[in-house]
């Protein structure tokens, strides 16, 4: 077998950079295909993480930094196209002068589930799904009982993004294979990891679905609510867990490929922020611009954070309790630029 299916992993997910102009419209080319699910933030001053996505539609935005409802942004995203998409002159993704990076991704094939009918799941489901590289949107509303949803992967995710569209006071909820089917975290606070069954009622999920239970986060009665579902990919995404060590010369953690996208976070202790790093911003190692997914603060270059891109993984080089902590445990999702060996055999190269 392959070691890969996928030899190109910019044909899935591309990272976009791009100078504000104020001007509305405004084409944002050169992504590679048409965008499903678009993540932007301002890296020069304090602007929130703006989530957009084909599934609720282009102008509905939603703040990965703070547990607000989803509103209509007629000057924010306004439409996709083939290589990319177009804004408006809100400042959030369009003010003039100012330098913005947009993560985006491709799902793209349209997916709905009668739970009735196919007997899979008990909360009908919507969305788009893209089984080759592991990643779906999938809507739903919640009825607040023990619930299973259909996610369409055909594979188990180990990473699920939850966002009640509805309610402004509720966290965005994440399920992370490493931090256990009962536990969540929440993408916009830098709380600790935290245990309940009203969460996903201690149920992993499966190729087929996942589990909800009765918290409002993810299962609230007549509310709606949408789910980013992540499965792996060999060579092209993984979705681990590791300890620190506490030390300059940092754990080293396989992924497979060369790293174009990495989001973690220390889960063990309150206080710890979410950390987003990637090889467009940082072109060489250490990559040490980072953003704050819980946080508007403008993009922070701290020489106290560093991490290697390597060839087939990545290398802490910091001894800071949020990146390297000794003995505590830490999660990440990463996406590649290249697999560590393509599936004709050839290998990638470090940095």
């Amino acid at each position: 077998m392959a070691y890969t299916t996928i030899d190109k992993p910019s044909d899935y997910f591309n990272t976009k950079l791009y100078t504000g102009n104020a001007t509305n419209p405004t084409t944002i080319s050169g992504i590679g295909f048409q965008p499903d699910w678009v993540w932007t933030k301002g890296r020069d001053t304090a602007e929130g993480h703006r989530i957009c996505d084909s599934v609720r539609g282009a102008t509905k935005d939603l703040l990965t930094n703070v547990a607000s409802t989803e509103s209509t942004n007629s000057i924010g995203l306004k439409s996709f196209n083939s290589d990319g998409y177009v804004i408006g002159n809100s400042n959030g993704y369009n003010k003039n002068g100012n330098t913005f990076v947009s993560w985006n991704w491709l799902a793209g094939t349209a997916f709905s589930n009668d739970a009735s009918s196919t007997s899979i799941g008990t909360i009908d489901s919507t969305g788009s799904v893209n089984t080759d590289a592991g990643f779906s949107i999938i809507s739903y509303v919640g009825n607040q009982t023990s619930a299973t949803v259909a996610h369409g992967l055909g594979a188990a995710p180990e990473m699920i993004i939850f966002k009640n569209r509805d309610i402004d006071t509720h966290d965005w909820f994440v399920y992370h294979q490493g931090a256990g089917n009962t536990n969540a975290l929440f993408l916009n606070t830098d709380a600790a990891v935290s245990a309940s069954a009203s969460f996903f009622g201690n149920t992993t999920p499966t190729s087929t679905v996942f589990t909800i239970a009765g918290e409002f986060g993810v299962n609230k009665d007549s509310t709606n609510i949408i789910a980013y579902c992540f499965a792996p990919k060999k060579g092209y995404s993984k979705f681990g867990s590791y300890v620190g060590n506490g030390n300059a010369d940092g754990p080293f953690i396989y992924t497979g490929f060369k790293p174009a996208f990495l989001l973690y976070k220390q889960i063990t202790d309150a206080g710890k922020p979410w950390y987003l790093v990637d090889n467009t911003r940082d072109t060489d190692n250490p990559a040490e611009h980072y953003v704050f997914p819980n946080l508007s603060d403008a993009e922070n270059a701290s020489h106290g954070n560093k991490i290697d891109f390597l060839a087939n993984g990545y290398k802490s080089r910091s001894t800071g309790t949020t990146v390297n902590a000794s003995g505590k445990t830490f999660i990440y999702m990463a996406f590649a630029e290249n697999p560590f060996v393509t599936s004709t055999g050839v290998p990638a190269t470090a940095r």
